[in-house]
């Protein structure tokens, strides 16, 4: 008896969830591609992606085609629908926050910068975020499936507070997370009466690194380490085995922390030459004799000055006092962690690109065995990739099961 498309989408309901993440991350370009990754038959295959597409999620190109040389008959191109929902991403950071819609696929539909003093009460800052985001839903009329939120601190599991946020004025133990939630719930920006729509928080560093294995310079990785200085202060993140690493409670890998100048200035922390002080915007500007201005974000000075004098001696002399820093650090942790690939990002991916072979060679010269030196140090490659990552906390329970999310 020839099975019916209900019948093939009731024995494929499984792989809807694993099959929109394929096509999510790229990895599933057509049905074809699509079957073999699920171990599927093509009638199920067919019937997931179809029903993928009626929930708004894909496109099916109905009238593909066969690449140059090619045998057989073409298979469907399979496609996030770029007018399909969103989720709502935010990002508060030292100097302000962004807010943004993002799609699948990690594509940024619309975004809106703040920039603004972070007040003690977070409440008051991710009022802003939320009113930011509403406005850009009304304008764009995309219909809003979750929120995630990105902030410059370790965020406690499941207590979703954020513990340590050394860069804006926040009480230790801010309940950011529940914060958020109710200024989300306020606005009435959630679209969806699925029943598994959550509102999520986490590090800024460890959001990064999850756009970047799935959307960026980390794809293909399986253990992946990501070093970024955000607009203060220095972060780091790993993807284990293909996922997230965030340890028992969510506060792994605080690698600012790490002693990479023993007589270097007082951290924030109480230790003195952290990675976090010395090795940020603020100690680029600092070590190229400039004070830093009001105007902008000291990163964004930080990059200026880069840019526009990149062959100053004083500045040429900063690059090589950073980049022995946070080569000193990468070591350390490569030598312990072993990844296959390390990303930088924010001021750092700057760093590698002003002269890459100064930070490989420093990596190198304090590896083990020589081995570590060999571990490729790329720049991470998403722009406001923390807010990517931001709304990937938010897609993953769509991810995890699209038809408990959205209408039937």
């Amino acid at each position: 008896m020839t099975l019916t498309r209900t019948t093939r989408l009731e024995r494929g309901r499984s792989a809807l969830g694993p099959a929109l993440e394929l096509v999510h991350t790229g990895r599933a370009p057509t049905r074809a591609v699509l079957t073999s990754e699920l171990g599927v038959t093509r009638a199920t295959a067919g019937a997931v992606a179809a029903e993928l597409e009626a929930l708004g999620l894909i496109q099916v190109d109905s009238r593909p085609t066969a690449a140059a040389g090619s045998q057989g008959r073409p298979s469907h191109r399979l496609a996030v629908d770029p007018a399909g929902p969103v989720v709502l991403a935010a990002q508060v950071h030292a100097d302000g926050f962004r807010a943004a819609l993002v799609g699948l696929g990690g594509r940024i539909v619309a975004t809106a910068p703040g920039c603004m003093t972070v007040p003690a009460d977070p409440a008051h800052v991710l009022a802003a975020v939320v009113d930011a985001g509403a406005e850009l839903l009304r304008e764009t009329g995309r219909r809003c499936l979750g929120a995630g939120l990105a902030v410059p601190s370790a965020v406690a599991e499941p207590e979703g507070t954020a513990l340590n946020p050394l860069h804006v004025a926040w009480p230790a133990g801010a309940p950011v997370r529940d914060i958020f939630a109710e200024r989300v719930r306020d606005a009435g920006i959630l679209a969806t009466a699925g029943s598994g729509v959550t509102v999520f928080a986490g590090n800024d560093v460890n959001l990064a690194a999850l756009a970047e294995h799935r959307h960026g310079a980390g794809r293909g990785a399986r253990d992946l380490l990501c070093v970024a200085t955000g607009h203060r202060g220095v972060g780091g993140a790993l993807v284990l085995d293909g996922r997230l690493h965030s340890g028992s409670s969510g506060l792994a890998l605080e690698v600012g922390h790490l002693t990479v100048n023993p007589k270097g200035r007082t951290c924030h922390c109480g230790s003195r030459g952290c990675l976090d002080i010395e090795a940020d915007p603020l100690a680029f500007l600092t070590a190229a004799g400039r004070d830093p201005g009001p105007e902008v974000s000291l990163l964004q000075q930080a990059r200026d000055l880069l840019r526009d004098e990149r062959e100053s001696p004083s500045v040429r002399t900063a690059v090589q006092v950073l980049i022995d820093r946070l080569g000193l650090g990468l070591a350390g942790l490569v030598n312990i962690l072993n990844p296959d690939r390390v990303i930088l990002g924010g001021l750092h991916r700057e760093l590698l690109a002003a002269d890459p072979e100064r930070l490989r060679a420093v990596v190198a010269e304090r590896s083990l065995w020589g081995q570590s030196g060999s571990v490729p140090l790329l720049a991470c490659s998403l722009d406001h990739n923390s807010l990517v990552g931001a709304a990937e906390l938010a897609w993953q329970p769509v991810l995890d099961d699209p038809l408990s999310v959205l209408p039937q």
